[in-house]
């Protein structure tokens, strides 16, 4: 059985260790990826980069360096704390083959008795860096897959009920910031599906599902900020407004709402409510 190993910071992934990547699963049997925390490096978590990996490679093994060692360069004494690390982590599994595209790749793949793999060092099939798209993201997102541009951005949300100045106010930052916004899908979706200015719980999960799918495809072309109208949160207190209660699938979306952006600012606190649960856990 054939065994790969390749290893860095992701930081972030992008088409270059994507086309490394797959060239290593068309060629051994099993790929392991060791990915370095490094918050010296980069803003996004450990946690965010490991799934990234695994959502793009979910035949990949991964394994996630929380204390890997900090220092780079090619000193005997770096050369050997990386080697010691990595066997360590490799917890007796064998490896045949070591994939990268870096110096490193000659004194590891000796350390562990393996081909020595190099995939692309000069950077012609895919002419991009860490270090490029960290510095500019949005002029190199071509070399990012979606799934790791989403999160290069910073995601704003603008909270509060009708008439209190989120269409406005997030129209006008996207325009200050050269970036794109989403548009309150429920405003659309009322207008075009309500009857006696109401609409049912099932109807109110249709707009929060399909205003999450459009902010994903906006998102992609975001400029540094990712501006958006409204989120699950204000369907989910009209649902509680007009029914007294909400979908179990509105009530997730609202939750997972809390954790989606990074940045929230509530216009008005006047949100319309009757018989709220209280959410605090």
């Amino acid at each position: 059985m054939s065994r790969g190993l390749t290893l860095g910071k992701f930081a972030p992934l992008h088409r270059g260790h994507q086309y490394l990547i797959e060239m290593a699963l068309s060629e051994v049997d099993e790929l392991i990826v060791m990915i370095y925390d490094s918050p010296e490096t980069t803003r996004i978590p450990l946690r965010v980069r490991s799934g990234w990996i695994r959502k793009l490679y979910p035949e990949v093994r991964i394994v996630e360096a929380w204390d890997g060692p900090g220092l780079v360069g090619d000193t005997p004494e770096i050369r050997h704390l990386h080697e010691d690390y990595i066997r360590s982590r490799l917890d007796g599994y064998a490896v045949t083959h070591f994939y990268s595209s870096e110096f490193y790749g000659e004194h590891i793949s000796k350390a562990l008795r393996a081909t020595d793999r190099r995939i692309d060092p000069e950077r012609r099939r895919v002419p991009v860096s860490g270090t490029s798209v960290r510095a500019k993201p949005y002029a190199n997102r071509e070399f990012v897959d979606p799934v790791v541009y989403r999160d290069l951005v910073v995601w704003v949300v603008f909270l509060g009920a009708p008439c209190t100045g989120k269409t406005t106010l997030t129209r006008r930052l996207a325009e200050r910031y050269d970036t794109v916004w989403m548009p309150e899908y429920g405003r659309e979706y009322w207008e075009n599906h309500h009857i006696d200015r109401r609409l049912t719980p099932e109807q109110l999960v249709e707009i929060a599902e399909e205003h999450r799918e459009r902010e994903e495809r906006a998102v992609v072309e975001a400029n540094k900020y990712f501006l958006v109208d409204t989120d699950a949160t204000t369907t989910y207190m009209f649902s509680l407004y007009y029914h007294g209660r909400a979908h179990p699938r509105l009530d997730l979306l609202a939750h997972e709402a809390r954790c989606r952006y990074d940045v929230f600012f509530l216009c008005e606190d006047d949100f319309p409510y009757r018989n709220t649960p209280d959410r605090s856990g």
